[in-house]
């Protein structure tokens, strides 16, 4: 049988190149050279493609991979049968590709952008399709989906950007006859917890307004919700599952970027800490927005578990969650009995049964 040619992108151009940097080495030396000619290829954080010529994913994290010798530029054709394009000189070079992973999170990776490039391309690809990755990386669209759904979660409020110039102090009063304080405040548009911030009071609502508007020109508002943060992995087309429940203690006010990727104040418990009957029902509802939105191959979908009443609250959905050696997604699925090396079998043979 012959070995499937999977193209792994990485890097780009969002606030979140670092982390895609650190799942695309995890991801890379986790794929199986015995099933798969793998062909990484890297995106500058000015929007150059490259294919990476090394062999070393450790170059990754830290930006060396892009002074490797043997690095081409490149970039995926739009016209169907045509693949990787790398160019030496004069001369371009055709590299067939069978399926893509696109190990990018954020803007021109998650948000449908690439998607629509890989659909034009006529080549199959891990995760959620166009639409999808479109709606659930526009946080203000996910909760429309799931007002319609059903499906529980925060109060919440929009605000666009271009109101902050001229109209702070009315935004600021709309908001407080809303909400009582801690609110928290998002960039509608970026993932990881970039651009997040939790306001206790009114100067503090400010800064985080302004801080969310330099990411996205619509700005969400949730209430705070007093509670776990409870995460799932769901994987599947058109029958998905869901993982065992996984919690996160962030160690701080909230799980945000830090918390993430560079303190290590955050711990993770797997299983969750919540009764078995309140698992399953994250669990439902986990598959419930999913398939509401119509999500592809993977996602993690994020909740609230409150401490008073054990009410399950959503939160978010991530169609291309981190696959860094701390991420959640991996974890929970091996936490669930498929490993690191099966599960990514498992979602590029996903990819080419959605395509």
């Amino acid at each position: 049988m012959s070995k499937l040619n999977v193209c792994v992108l990485f890097g780009g151009i969002s606030p979140e190149h670092e982390v895609s940097l650190r799942s695309a080495e995890s991801v890379l030396n986790n794929l199986d050279p015995e099933k798969y000619n793998i062909v990484p290829v890297g995106i500058t954080r000015d929007g150059d493609w490259i294919r990476f010529g090394g062999t070393d994913y450790s170059l990754l994290p830290d930006g060396s991979w892009v002074d490797h010798p043997d690095n081409r530029r490149a970039a995926i054709s739009p016209v169907r049968g045509q693949g990787l394009l790398c160019f030496e000189g004069d001369c371009v070079i055709r590299e067939m590709i069978d399926v893509v992973f696109p190990v990018l999170h954020g803007e021109n990776g998650e948000d449908g952008t690439m998607q629509g490039l890989l659909q034009m391309a006529g080549i199959p690809y891990v995760g959620p399709h166009v639409a999808e990755s479109a709606v659930s990386m526009d946080k203000t669209l996910t909760k429309l989906v799931a007002d319609h759904a059903g499906v529980p979660q925060a109060d919440w409020l929009l605000v666009m950007s271009a109101e902050l110039r001229c109209r702070m102090e009315q935004v600021l009063d709309r908001i407080e006859a809303k909400f009582q304080y801690p609110v928290f405040v998002k960039p509608a548009g970026t993932g990881s917890s970039v651009g997040v911030s939790k306001a206790q009071n009114r100067e503090k609502l400010s800064e985080a307004l302004t801080v969310a508007g330099k990411f996205d020109s619509k700005i969400l508002v949730e209430e705070f919700i007093h509670g776990r943060e409870v995460e799932v992995a769901v994987m599947g087309n058109e029958t998905p599952v869901a993982s065992v429940c996984g919690e996160i203690d962030s160690g701080a006010e909230f799980y945000d970027y830090d918390a993430k990727y560079i303190t290590d104040t955050s711990v993770a418990y797997i299983p969750a800490r919540i009764d078995d009957e309140v698992a399953e029902q994250v669990r439902e509802q986990a598959v419930k927005i999913y398939t509401a939105i119509g999500c592809k191959g993977l996602s993690r979908v994020d909740f609230f578990v409150t401490y008073v009443g054990n009410r399950v609250v959503f939160n978010e959905i991530n169609t291309l969650p981190g696959f860094t050696s701390i991420s959640m997604y991996p974890k929970l699925f091996a936490a669930s009995g498929i490993a690191y090396g099966e599960l990514l079998d498992r979602l590029i043979g996903l990819a080419l049964e959605a395509f």
